[in-house]
Order: C-alpha cells, then sequence, then structure tokens
C-alpha cells in the first residue's frame, strides 16, 4: 500500500494570492493513498524542507509530491530532502501550481481547481514510481572554448589558469573577435587594443591552452565529462611552423583589391594576408578565391619570396578529434543586414554607415588611418547624425524586437569622441529611449550631453535621402517639440542592431543545446543558472547567450570558466536514470528509436531473448544510459511500444491523464 504525502507552498504570495492553498490541502487529503497533507508558507526554505524529512520518516511515506514552483528551480532542492530521509529521491514529484496556475490565472477559484487537479496528477505519478540508481560516468579533464572573441579568450585562461587544458576553435584566421575591431571602450575611452592585446599573448603563450585558427567544429558526440569533438583545420597553405611572419608574402602580393572583411569592406587586403596587425598567431592564410595561383595555377610570387619557405600549396584541410569533459559556447555576434531598411538610404550612398563601420574609420589602423572622412569624397564632414535603434525594438519583422543594450553607449561614446578631437563638428543623435544600465553610463552619458555639447533629439528618424550636392537629408520627429525636422547632414552613422553569429544556430544543434526565438543560446535557468545550457557540460559565454557589453561578458565569462572548472574537477559524474529503457520481447529491430534520438543514445545488438520458452537471437536496441536524456522521443516513435521512460513511463502518464479526466 502506497502512502503519499502532498506539501503545499503558499510561495509568499506568489502562490497563495491566485491559490487557495488550504483548499488544495483539504481536496488533496482524501485521495486516495494519500496519508499525509500539509501547506507551508515557503516549502523550499530549510523549516519547508525540514517537515518534508520529518513527515517521510514518521509517516513512513512511500512518495512525495511538492505543489509549488517549477522543478527546474527546486526539483533538486526537494530530492536532496528526500534523500536525507531515506526516500529514494527519484520517488518525488513537483506539481508546478506557480507558473501554470497562480501565474497566469486572475480567477482564485479556476487557480484552485487547476492546482488541485495539477497536484492529483502528480499524486497519480507517484503512487507508479520506483526507486532509481543513477549511474556514474568518468570526466576528461579538458575543455573546449568554441569563439575567439573576448569571451573565448577569458574563460580559456581562466579554466587553463585552474590547471586544466584548453582548446578555442576560432573559425576566423586570427583569434580576437569583435572587441579587435573597436577603437576606444565604454565608459572609460579605454584603447580596445591596449586592453585585448595583451588578453592574446597570454592565451598564445600559455601552456595549458591550444588555439585552433582558421578552424571549425564539425561534429559533437558523447556526453557530458566525455564529448568527442572533430575539428576541421582548414588549409591556410601557410606553414605554421616555418612562417616567420615577416609580411613579406603580402607586401608583394599582387591581388590587393580584395575587400578586408576585418575593415568591414572599407578598405582592400591582399590574396595572402592576416587580418589585422596583432593578429595572434601572426601567420597569414590564403584567400583561395581571389588567389591568382589557386584561379589560373600561374603567379606563385608569395611562395617565391618566402625565404622560409612556408608556402604550401597543396596543404588539404585536417580533422582533429578531441574528447573533452566540458565545452563553454562564447560564438559572439555580428550586426544584422541592413537590406530591408532602404529608407536610411545605406545601400545609396557611402556616407551613410554603421557603427561597427565608424569604429573602423576612427581607428588608427583602420581604412583611413584614424582620420574622419567620408568615403564618398575624403572630405571632412561637419556633420554628423547618428540614428539609434536601427533594427532593435522593432515591432514588425524586419528587425529584432529586443533592445540590442550596447547601441546607446557607444552612440555617447562615438559622439564624445567626435566632438573632442573635431571641435568644429556637429553631432545630433536621434533616440528612442537612452538606455544606461550600468556602472558609470549615466554619467557618461551626460558628459556627452553637457560636456561636449552632443544634441540629442527624442524621435525616429523617417527617411534618410541622398542629395544631389553629395550631402544627406535627414527627415525625423521631435517628439518633444512635437515637431518634423529636416537636417542637413554629412555623415549618417546607424546603430544597428546585434544578433547572434549566423553559425550559432549550427553550433546548438551538434550540442542539442537550445536557442530561443532570436536565435539566443537559452539558458538552463535565468537566475540560478545563468550560464549553464539545459543540456549537461554545455556552458554559456559572452552575447551568444544575449547582448551585453565587455564588462559583463568578461564576468560571465569568469562565471562560465568556474563551472566548468567545478565540472573538470570531478573524476566521475552521476548520470540521470530517468533515460530510456528498451523491452527485448516486444522490441522489433526497425531502428525508428535510433533515427529520431538526438543524442545518439540508442544503438543495436544481436541478443539471445527467451520469448515464452522460447530462446532466439533478435536484434533489439540498447540504450546508453550515459548518453541519454530522457526526452522521450524514442518512447513517441516506437511502434511496438517497447520503448519506456524510467520515471516517465507510459503507465504513469496514462495515470496522469486519468486523474486529469476524473
Amino acid at each position: 500500500m502506497q502512502r503519499i504525502g502532498v506539501f503545499v507552498c503558499h510561495c509568499g504570495t506568489n502562490i497563495a494570492a491566485t491559490v487557495d492553498v488550504k483548499k488544495v490541502v483539504d481536496v488533496i487529503s482524501k485521495e486516495p493513498g494519500v496519508v499525509h497533507a500539509e501547506d507551508y508558507q515557503y516549502m523550499c526554505s530549510e523549516t519547508g524542507q525540514q517537515k518534508v524529512i520529518d513527515a517521510i520518516q514518521n509517516e513512513h511515506l512511500t512518495g512525495v509530491v511538492i505543489c509549488s514552483c517549477s522543478p527546474r528551480m527546486h526539483e533538486g532542492t526537494f530530492r536532496k530532502a528526500a534523500e536525507k530521509a531515506g526516500l529514494n529521491p527519484y520517488q518525488l514529484e513537483i506539481a508546478n501550481i506557480r507558473e501554470q496556475c497562480s501565474w497566469i490565472h486572475k480567477d482564485m477559484e479556476e487557480a484552485t481547481e487547476k492546482a488541485v487537479i495539477l497536484a492529483r496528477a502528480a499524486v497519480a505519478k507517484v503512487m507508479l514510481d520506483t526507486p532509481l540508481t543513477p549511474g556514474e560516468s568518468r570526466v576528461v579533464k579538458r575543455a573546449l572554448v568554441i569563439g575567439g572573441g573576448i569571451a573565448g579568450i577569458q574563460t580559456a585562461l581562466d579554466i587553463a589558469d585552474a590547471g586544466y587544458e584548453v582548446d578555442i576553435v576560432e573559425k576566423t584566421p586570427s583569434i580576437g573577435g569583435r572587441m579587435s575591431q573597436l577603437d576606444k571602450t565604454f565608459p572609460t575611452l579605454d584603447c580596445s587594443s591596449c586592453i585585448l592585446t595583451p588578453r592574446m599573448g597570454e592565451v598564445n603563450a600559455h601552456e595549458k591552452i591550444n588555439i585552433y585558427t582558421y578552424s571549425e567544429v564539425e561534429s559533437v558526440g558523447g556526453f557530458v565529462g566525455d564529448f568527442k569533438v572533430d575539428i576541421r583545420k582548414k588549409a591556410r597553405y601557410v606553414d605554421m611552423d616555418k612562417c616567420t611572419g615577416c609580411g613579406l608574402c603580402q607586401e608583394k602580393c599582387p591581388s590587393k583589391k580584395n575587400l578586408s572583411e576585418f575593415n568591414r569592406g572599407l578598405s582592400t587586403r591582399t590574396a595572402i594576408y592576416t587580418p589585422f596587425a596583432q593578429a595572434v598567431p601572426n601567420v597569414p592564410v590564403i584567400d583561395t578565391a581571389n588567389c591568382i595561383h589557386f584561379k589560373t595555377g600561374k603567379c606563385g610570387v608569395c611562395s617565391k619570396v618566402c625565404a622560409a619557405g612556408a608556402i604550401d600549396y597543396e596543404q588539404k584541410d585536417e580533422i582533429v578529434t578531441q574528447k573533452y569533459g566540458a565545452i563553454v559556447v562564447a560564438t559572439g555576434f555580428d550586426v544584422i543586414p541592413l537590406d530591408k531598411y532602404d529608407e536610411y538610404a545605406y545601400s545609396q550612398s557611402k556616407d551613410v554607415i554603421t557603427s561597427l563601420e565608424l569604429e573602423r574609420i576612427m581607428n588608427a589602423a583602420g581604412p583611413t588611418k584614424g582620420h574622419l572622412e567620408r568615403l564618398s569624397d575624403g572630405k571632412a564632414p561637419k556633420n554628423i547624425v547618428f540614428v539609434q535603434c536601427v533594427g532593435s525594438r522593432c515591432s514588425d519583422d524586419r528587425g529584432k524586437s529586443y533592445c540590442s543594450k550596447i547601441c546607446c553607449m557607444y552612440t555617447a561614446k562615438h559622439a564624445m569622441l567626435i566632438r573632442d578631437k573635431y571641435p568644429d563638428v556637429n553631432v545630433t543623435v536621434f533616440y528612442i529611449d537612452v538606455r544606461t544600465p550600468g556602472k558609470n553610463f549615466d554619467e557618461f552619458y551626460r558628459r556627452a550631453v553637457e560636456q561636449y555639447g552632443v544634441n540629442y533629439i527624442k524621435g525616429q528618424v523617417g527617411k534618410v535621402i541622398p542629395q544631389p550636392d553629395g550631402s544627406l537629408l535627414v527627415q525625423g520627429s521631435d517628439l518633444i517639440d512635437n515637431k518634423q525636422i529636416l537636417k542637413k547632414a554629412d555623415m549618417v552613422v546607424l546603430a544597428t542592431a546585434i544578433e547572434p553569429n549566423p553559425d550559432v544556430r549550427k553550433i546548438a544543434t551538434m550540442l542539442t543545446a537550445s536557442i530561443d526565438t532570436n536565435n539566443f543560446l537559452t539558458e538552463a535557468h535565468a537566475k540560478l543558472r545563468p550560464v549553464e545550457s539545459p543540456t549537461a557540460g554545455i556552458f554559456l559565454s559572452g552575447v551568444c547567450q544575449g547582448p551585453k557589453d565587455i564588462p559583463e561578458t568578461v564576468a560571465q565569462a569568469g562565471a562560465a570558466a568556474v563551472k566548468a572548472i567545478g565540472l573538470l574537477a570531478k573524476d566521475k559524474l552521476t548520470t540521470n536514470p530517468c533515460t530510456a529503457k528498451s523491452d527485448e520481447l516486444l522490441c522489433n529491430g526497425c531502428s525508428t528509436c535510433a533515427n529520431v534520438c538526438p543524442y545518439g543514445a540508442i544503438s543495436y545488438e544481436d541478443k539471445q531473448v527467451n520469448d515464452h520458452g522460447i530462446r532466439e537471437t533478435r536484434r533489439v536496441a540498447v540504450v546508453n544510459t550515459a548518453l541519454c536524456q530522457g526526452c522521450g522521443a524514442c518512447t513517441v516513435a516506437c511502434p511496438s511500444g517497447a520503448m519506456d521512460l524510467q520515471g516517465f513511463s507510459n503507465r504513469q502518464i496514462i495515470a496522469e491523464v486519468d486523474a486529469i479526466c476524473r
């Protein structure tokens, strides 16, 4: 006979304001098998947990139901309490009456009725719970960081400083990421390169860090603690061991009119190139699409002038296979394309640029050597207009619904730098709101207005019209004075929305990590597990998880590193026992379950099966419990009903449905 205890949490007023907790206790106490039911204001508190422990021990409970908040938040808390009391932790169920009742209903009677139904379903399920035992798996003492920007660099350094091997995989020829393209950083106006370059050198010199540049993750298998990753090292056509970084090959290369990706297409580069002067490693790569030798079979100038003999036209892509205990994703961001924003004339005028392009223009190593000039004619602009929220906070499907977070601050930075270096230049900023949520951020914005005389206009720009004389006419609105504005400008700078790196969806698929509707990687819990992916062993660092500035990125990188170190420090991991299991008597070896398994946890073996006294060899499904994440896809797909999920069996689900429909 099962003896079930039910505990209903008030959650302060989060639940009790909408759900009649006392009524839930009264109704559920009359359910068959329920021998104990009580409520408490905060069940997750030490006192609340002790109530659960005491009831298990005193009432000899065989199962426990906690009616509270999401299991994502406190399932682990209550399972530990149950285990402490001597009950198998997998004989405890959570009925989520906060998110699924109180937070979505306003009518107390309706919310209470639903809470009772959810509690009843949980009781029906726990009646069929059986003791489960977690398994064990080994931990490989090595971490992989995908992305070599400031987030990836900081994460790798922190993990390596803890004594663990780290591999960085960066798809471009050099580490550094977006930060390497910046001129100054807010709110201190420090030189970006002066901050970043020493970090890049430190990573390169660290004995525990191995860098794969111009490389991409090809495939990911395995599970937490024991991931198997294939890394494609793309052919650079330059021997990294022989190259001295002298730069003579680039100087002599005849193919010089290729757009520079690093300078956002504002300058050209040679076919053999390093992205920027401080590149790590300082080894060039050959762009085969523009190299004369690869297109015609002729030229070969770079090979002829290379004294070290580092040029290797026969070099091939190489696949490196490595095992890792933890993986950190730090794939960074890009700015959205502006092809849907014709009203700003970005494609019509060279003098309409993005903020990232302005960064390159103002950088001493940029296309104009740091001189502020119009790209159309090289003249110094006298009137500059900044347009905020281009593609951010967008209500239609052209842009992004979210705030890009950094735009207000870097626009203030750009305005201050221009006014400081070129006091005769008039700077106007059109904005919706000025958002400055950071330390010294608001003071920084006020300096731009009060000290540097930047003209901020609250309103949006409707259109930018190129004029015959080469100037730009900006049509906007002033919401404070409630009037339309026509403003003549020599240059227009667009604060373009940022979005995750386009490769993040492919990476997320390989890692079976979750992404949101905007392709940002989703954290396991916004408050309690902000740098962890829902997939065990996968951690998030930087803008791949959401828009953030450099200090916040570095802080998150450190947090992700700590989580990875905590995992790597263990010799063994316990695995979740709520995994799929195959009934060998029912399995027909059809492979349907293996085909739908997103984790590659199902294989097939030939086994001796005793079917009602008849022994025969059958091809049956075998589940790797270390790989299985308990998603249940196989149980749904199995045509013979052979696959079932421990802890969430078909019998339990049917029992829950029956309880709900009662």
